[in-house]
């Protein structure tokens, strides 16, 4: 007999080689006809798979993120047959679960449009229809090679001539399909009543730019046609509000050939920087934060110090100066560890928190590059906390809370994930034991739900990742949190105990905005431009009907900005519809109209962005609660 642990704490006893679904079934009938799988000792399984031992068990549906990937990866292999079917030449790469649906890539000499994909999903559509069965298998590596290599899948020959002598592979068959894939899957096809075709796109094998260049379809699918329709309207709504078409309407920011995958700031984009710039030092210096600055190139002996050159090396970019071998810092820590070291430290001074605004420059694959989302360069909003090890908690617990406040005030919900210790890491298992336990001790403190993502940390140490939803329902991976005893170690960090011994402080590295190009993406699109008053570039438009009004608009416009409110002026001889219309456009927050009305009373016309409604103001009013709108970051 084997136990399986429920989330509830509930142990269920079963036989040895019980099956997801009997385990499943075993609890509610209707439980297992509404599940995709289940999470078995932190690993995904399908309802087909078998279960030898005792376990944490924790049945999922398409609404949990491992249901998702079960649910999108099988709608990957139903599309790879649909192919198969139509394009019998087409030669099969990968097909993985991705955040939002599936893609395939596949080297084919038919170059594929979208007009295309209208009979793909017909096909796809006929594949649910048939009902077919998911079987797993498992081959030896050799008779694996040997057989896709007369099927002349020459991609999936790559993959298996990659593994190691004598290891074994998975196979899933669905109908006269057969794929190479560790799963997991559904148990048959069923389940994916809707199907939506998206994209089109390029994409180098193993992602190497050496390599052929393939071809990529990206697909999405649900259980119900309602929820594909409403994935569909946000996907409208989500390209209305694309941070890169609104940077460009709004003259924020620009990219170009020449230096691709740096972003260039204009004055509009950088006032709006300079406002988040502003709120992290003051939230900070009221933490008891101090600011550093560090440099951007530094040695290749501190690079191998810090572990990066052996784990990170392919991302940095390298140089050379006097004849040494120098990089660009990918990351800030190993500066601030330096400034750490240039003194004595006692335990008296600990904590010591120290954050930097760090321009920090990275290698990324050229096909993953998107607007401000996926750069090259970027400025990471990075801390780095140094505690006694009776200081993490309470030093976790205040992070915690910092983040808390920063997303509040912009809006946003957030969930949050714990990652584990990844395969190519630092440490022993002790060390990662303590800092993982410790990551958890500060969410439960707060109360926080996390889920666990194993095998994500970075190679130092476990982190918490904060995943921020936006105004239409989309996550977006934001700040985060990294516990470290590693670094420490490798520079010999020391301070001196109230016994007058030499002890290892504990590290905590930080980055809640996560850097300030992603999160000033991210806000783009999640305010769709339209910016809250105290972060819009120009806070009020001054809109004359006319020019027989120009004078009392300047002084409107000297009044405004003598209260330190960023202001424009129109005087361009159009219509006043034309201005305000304009003005709409811009996503101007106030727009003030002035004519003879507000002449003659020496007031204004405010027009709100939002709904354009209109009402009388005095100047002084309006110019007192826009500065408590402003001040309060409503």
């Amino acid at each position: 007999m084997i136990k399986l642990r429920l989330p509830d704490g509930s142990v269920k006893e079963h036989d040895k080689g019980v099956s997801v679904y009997e385990a499943t079934a075993a609890i509610s009938e209707g439980l297992a006809r509404a599940s995709m799988g289940a999470v078995v000792n932190g690993e995904i399984k399908g309802m087909t798979d078998i279960i030898e031992e005792d376990s944490e068990f924790k049945v999922v549906k398409f609404e949990d993120k491992e249901g998702k990937e079960i649910f999108w990866h099988t709608s990957a292999h139903i599309f790879a047959l649909a192919l198969k079917r139509l394009y019998p030449q087409a030669k099969l790469a990968i097909g993985p679960a991705i955040d939002n649906g599936f893609y395939y890539d596949f080297d084919s000499e038919h170059k594929f449009t979208e007009e295309d994909f209208e009979a793909l999903e017909a096909e796809m559509k006929k594949i649910v229809k048939e009902g077919l069965k998911l079987e797993k298998s498992i081959l030896p590596r050799e008779e694996a090679l040997a057989k896709y290599k007369e099927m002349k899948e020459d991609y999936k020959v790559d993959i298996i001539e990659d593994l190691a002598e004598g290891e074994t592979i998975s196979i899933y068959k669905i109908g006269e399909f057969e794929d190479l894939c560790r799963g997991p899957h559904l148990s048959d096809t069923k389940k994916v009543k809707a199907i939506k075709l998206l994209s089109v796109a390029g994409a180098y094998w193993r992602g190497d730019e050496n390599n052929k260049m393939l071809q990529r379809i990206y697909g999405i699918s649900f259980e119900k046609k309602k929820d594909l329709d409403e994935y569909l309207e946000r996907m409208e709504e989500a390209k209305k509000r694309d941070h890169r078409k609104l940077g460009r309407e709004l003259d924020l920011f620009s990219m170009h050939e020449e230096g691709p995958g740096f972003p260039f700031f204009h004055p509009k984009g950088m006032i709006i920087r300079g406002e988040l710039e502003n709120f992290w030092r003051e939230i900070h210096l009221a933490k008891g934060y101090g600011e550093i600055r560090t440099p951007i190139i530094l040695n290749q002996a501190l690079w191998l110090q810090s572990g990066h050159w052996d784990h990170y090396k392919d991302n940095m970019y390298l140089t050379e100066i006097d004849e040494e071998a120098y990089a660009i810092k990918p990351m800030n820590c190993p500066g601030s560890i330096l400034i750490y070291k240039s003194g004595l430290r006692s335990y008296r001074d600990l904590p010591l928190k120290w954050g930097e605004l760090g321009l920090v420059h990275r290698h990324e694959l050229s096909g993953t590059l998107h607007g401000l989302m996926r750069v090259r360069s970027f400025t990471q909003d990075d801390a780095h906390v140094f505690c006694l090890p009776e200081q993490v908690k309470e030093q976790l617990v205040e992070v915690i809370e910092l983040a808390d406040h920063i997303y509040e005030t912009f809006g946003f919900k957030y969930s949050v994930e714990l990652s584990t210790r990844p395969e190519d890491s630092m440490g022993t298992e002790e060390q990662w034991e303590i800092a993982e336990n410790g990551l958890k001790a500060a969410l439960e403190e707060k109360g926080i739900e996390y889920r666990i993502d194993e095998g994500d940390g970075a190679f130092y140490g476990p982190k918490i990742d904060f995943q921020l939803e936006d105004a239409i329902g989309r996550t977006w991976q934001c700040g985060t949190i990294q516990l470290d005893f590693q670094m420490p170690e490798r520079f010999e960090m020391e301070y001196i105990d109230n016994n007058g011994d030499k002890k290892r402080p504990v590290m905590i590295h930080r980055a809640l905005f996560g850097s300030m190009e992603r999160f000033l993406g991210i806000l783009i699109e999640h305010y769709a431009g339209r910016f809250p008053a105290w972060l819009a570039p120009v806070q009020v438009k001054v809109l004359p009907i006319s020019d027989k009004f120009n004078d009392y608009a300047n002084e409107v416009v000297d009044k405004l900005k003598s209260n330190g409110i960023r202001v424009e002026l129109d005087v361009r001889d159009e219509k006043i519809g034309y201005k305000i219309r304009e003005a709409q456009m811009e996503k101007m927050p106030y727009m003030l109209i002035i004519g003879a009305k507000e002449l003659e009373e020496r007031n204004v016309t405010l027009r709100h962005a939002v709904g354009g409604e209109q009402e009388e103001k005095e100047l002084d009013v309006f110019i007192e609660e826009l500065k408590e709108e402003i001040k309060n970051k409503q």
